[in-house]
């Protein structure tokens, strides 16, 4: 649905993206994630039509943003960070100003119910958006993107702002979104993006540095060799009998509490490491209450991936 192929953007000597390549799938939801100055917005505005490549391409459904950007644009719905609202108008008028905008062919009033359902904004329909809530503000813009029915939704930071009950809601909708809409999400949450999204594709200073599922990077990170092993005794007896194990490389001390000492443990090799293992701790009478692979947080798999040098 989304291609994007050896897409750079230039200012001058200033590179903000450095041919970068990638494609979403119909019905995939794709987080993205990078620190500030990354390119993400950069890239989320290319992939709109807002700004302009210095070279690459960006296809929407098989349409190019440059080159057939109408039929291309009838196929996205985007909310940028802050959205686009005009406080003035009551929600119906903003709905009807985008429909009219965006050259919908929808009936209308069938057509606004099931958006304003789906986005829980039916009970304000009538009211000014000035006087409603950060999250109603929200859902209204969300509700925009939906005008005409695109296949393509882009969302930037779409839960910046809002409290904790809000963020539940949001997420819920995009997760609904998701079931008929290929969507790209970028967020700084990474909790977020992990609960959301199929799919993370990562850029740090400008270039793509990764792109597969949360589960994927994790493995990759550990390449499988890494455990969580919790045992009874005193930490030193447990590291002794742990370090004598000749497949284990490194054992550092996680946690101790109420006699339970956790370790991760790095190993040479997994053929026989679990065996090796239980065997070595029942030697020496060290009960092991749990031993699994080490699974990294994507707060980890960010900072592995951004620290790079």
């Amino acid at each position: 649905m989304i291609k994007v192929k050896n897409l750079s953007k230039k200012y001058g000597s200033n590179i903000a993206l450095d041919d970068v390549s990638f494609s979403v799938k119909s019905g995939e939801i794709a987080g993205f994630l990078g620190p500030n100055g990354a390119g993400k917005t950069t890239t989320m505005n290319i992939i709109t039509g807002y700004l302009s490549s210095t070279s690459g391409t960006v296809t929407i459904d098989g349409f190019d943003i440059l080159e057939q950007p109408t039929e291309a644009k009838k196929r996205i719905g985007y909310l940028p960070e802050v959205p686009p609202l005009y406080p003035d108008m009551t929600v119906n008028e903003y709905l009807s100003f985008i429909y009219e905008l965006k050259g919908a062919t929808q009936n209308k009033e069938g057509h606004f119910k099931e958006i304003c359902d789906l986005t829980g904004i039916s009970s304000v329909r009538g009211r000014l958006i000035k006087n409603l809530s950060k999250g109603y503000r929200q859902r209204v813009g969300i509700a925009q993107t939906l005008v005409g029915n695109p296949p393509v939704l882009i969302l930037d930071e779409p839960t910046v702002g809002l409290d904790p009950k809000q963020i539940i809601e949001v997420r819920s909708l995009i997760k609904k979104l998701g079931k008929k809409h290929t969507v790209i999400l970028s967020s700084h949450i990474l909790s977020e993006v992990q609960a959301i999204c199929d799919r993370i594709i990562v850029l740090n200073n400008g270039k793509l540095v990764a792109d597969s599922t949360s589960q994927s990077l994790s493995d990759k990170l550990t390449d499988g060799h890494s455990l969580i092993v919790k045992a009874v005794g005193k930490a030193s007896d447990i590291q002794a009998a742990l370090n004598s194990v000749k497949t284990v490389k490194r054992c550092e001390k996680l946690s101790e509490k109420d006699g339970e000492v956790e370790f991760s443990v790095t190993l040479s090799g997994v053929e026989s490491a679990r065996q090796d293992i239980f065997f070595a701790m029942a030697a020496k009478k060290l009960p092991i209450i749990e031993m699994k692979q080490r699974e990294y947080s994507l707060e980890d798999i960010f900072m592995s991936l951004v620290d790079k040098k």
